[in-house]
Parts: C-alpha cells; structure tokens; sequence
C-alpha cells in the first residue's frame, strides 16, 4: 500500500494541468491517477476504523467507503450533464464488484489459502438480493418501450422504483444486523489498527476532499478525451470510471481474502454491489433532479444482458459456502469478456 501513495504526486500534476490549460489527456490520466492514491488513504482509515467492529459493520464501511470515490465523480457528471456516464458506471461498477473484485479476492485467496469457507446463510441473502436488484433495474427499461410516447411516465416509474430500492435496502440493513450469528463463525483474525481513531476520521475527510476536487477535474476532460482516444462514452463509464473509483474496495477486498477472511471479503464485494444497485443508483436519480439534469433508471440490452451473467454467476459462486482459485479465475473470465465487449460496442 505505502507503493501506491507514491501516485500521489499526480494529485497537484492534474490541478496544475487542469488550471494553467495543459493537454487534456495528461489532466485526465493525473486526475485519474491521482484518485487511486486518495482511495487508498480512504480505504486504509476505513479498514482501521472496521477493524474496531465485527465484519458485518466492517463490510458496510468498506462498501461505503469504496464508494465513496465514484459517487462523487458521479455526482460531477450528472452536473455536467453526462447522464450516460453516470448510468454506465453504476453498470460498470456492479459488474466490477461481482466480476472483478470478487475474482481478484477469491483467486488469491484460493492460490494462498486453498479452499476458503463463509457463512452460506448470509451469502445466499445477498445473492437473492442481487436478482432482486436486477429486477429492480430491468423493470423501468424493459417497461419503457412500452410507455416511451410519454418520457415524463418513465421518469416516474424510475422515480417509484427508486423509492422501492430504498426502502429494501433499509430493510436488508437492518436484517443484517439483527439475524443471528452464524452456527460455525469463521476464526477471527485480530489485526491492530495503525492510525488512531481521530487520524482515521481526519483522512477520511482529507481523501474525500482531494477526491472531490480531482472528480472535477476529471469529469471536465472526459469530452476531450473520449474524442482523442477514440473511447465510447460508455466504454469509459462501464470500465475505466469504475476502476479508478473503486480500486481502494478492490485493494481492501483482496488483501482480506489472502489474510483468509472470505466473510470480510465476500461482504465487501457482495455488499458493495448491493449499495450501487439498491442505494447509489437511487440516490443519483433524485440529485439529478436537483441538478437539473433527470436521470431515469432505464438502461440498455447489453447493460442488461451483463448484469444478469454476473448476478447469476456470482449468486452461483456464493450459493455453497465455500470457494476456491478456480472459481474466482471462472469471475475473471466473464469480466475480461465482458469488458471486450463493451470496448467494441458503437457509441
């Protein structure tokens, strides 16, 4: 981890870049750069305040925490008015969590530590909450070619919907804190935190901070960039965007698995793809009508199509209560696949 804060250099690269009117590629590639390393800072006083609490609580944190980074940059977009973005990174980052960072976990936590164990009960919570988030996501866009004619009727329907994944999100909250411990619990492995509450607390905010300035510089580029690069808008949405946003959860989520605490890991990875589907996506659709740039929750066939394949194979993966390299390398396939896909997809 100390490695990656050396990429905080590209912090002041990417202000200065952006200010004094340099190449809108290199303010791009610093900003983006220079997220990674705040991430990490806010993923390393998130892990430390977890460590404090049981992995249920340390789960949430580092799921909200993680997101943390790409729901400001998000937040920037839909200002800016780049709707399609926005609607591409919450595809992107609930395919990078279930794909992705639950490939990267479970591979090196298989070649480290063989077969790894967790608790199935609440895994298999979590994978019928996934399909219930599908649902949730399919319905305004399946439904909308047949009320297209009226688009005000589509931002209502997203908007109801959203009021409903809000509601079940709540709901599994608070089941999750209040369901029974697992019969066989997993060994705890204690770790002493390596800041102090009050420094945790106080990078928090700093990284959030830096977070937020470099997301401004980011998203101002993205234009510029997509027009030198000849990357769609929505290769840059579903791929790019959700792994610098992430890239801390993916560290934490990984770095878990190979100390074999898969429950830790799984929650995070599960979790935080849950919090994207049924709280962020949500969310964003009402600060979109404050920002005067209405987001509705319809998305497209291939959208659609890979967010089936991952919740389907995630829910499969998770089902048994227990994983292994192979699996996580199975996760790992599907996203490369997917990825090349989306890259080849016409704006």
């Amino acid at each position: 981890m100390n490695l990656l804060y050396v990429l905080l250099i590209f912090v002041p690269v990417g202000l200065v870049s952006n200010y004094a009117g340099g190449p809108p590629l290199l303010t791009f590639a610093a900003a983006a750069l220079g997220v990674v390393p705040l991430a990490g800072l806010i993923g390393q006083a998130t892990e430390d305040l977890a460590a404090r609490t049981g992995p249920r609580v340390g789960g949430l944190l580092n799921a909200t925490m993680g997101n943390a980074a790409e729901l400001i940059i998000t937040i920037f977009a839909l200002r800016a008015g780049l709707v399609d973005l926005v609607k591409a990174s919450i595809t992107g980052s609930i395919l990078g969590n279930l794909l992705l960072v639950m490939g990267l976990s479970l591979l090196a936590g298989g070649l480290r530590n063989g077969q790894q164990k967790f608790d199935r009960v609440h895994a298999g919570i979590d994978s019928t909450m996934l399909i219930l988030a599908l649902i949730a996501l399919a319905v305004p866009s399946i439904f909308s070619h047949a009320i297209e004619p009226n688009h005000a009727a589509v931002e209502y329907l997203s908007e109801g919907v959203a009021v409903a994944m809000l509601v079940v999100y709540g709901l599994e909250l608070i089941y999750s804190f209040t369901a029974p411990a697992p019969l066989h619990p997993a060994i705890p492995v204690h770790e002493e935190p390596k800041w102090t509450v009050q420094r945790a607390v106080a990078m928090l905010i700093v990284g959030t901070g830096f977070i937020a300035w470099s997301s401004e510089v980011l998203v101002g580029v993205v234009e510029h960039v997509v027009a030198s690069l000849g990357w769609t808008e929505f290769f840059l949405g579903v791929v790019i965007i959700p792994i610098v946003g992430n890239v801390a959860e993916h560290l934490v989520a990984v770095q878990v698995a190979i100390k074999d605490r898969m429950q830790l890991s799984l929650e995070i990875s599960l979790g935080s793809s849950l919090q994207v589907a049924l709280f962020v996506a949500p969310v964003l659709v009402y600060v979109s009508l404050v920002l005067g740039h209405p987001m509705d929750l319809v998305f497209n066939e291939f959208e659609l199509i890979a967010l089936t394949a991952a919740a389907l194979i995630a829910a499969l993966v998770a089902l048994d209560g227990e994983s292994n390299w192979m699996e996580g390398a199975q996760l790992l396939v599907v996203y490369v696949i997917v990825a090349m896909a989306f890259f080849f997809l016409p704006a």
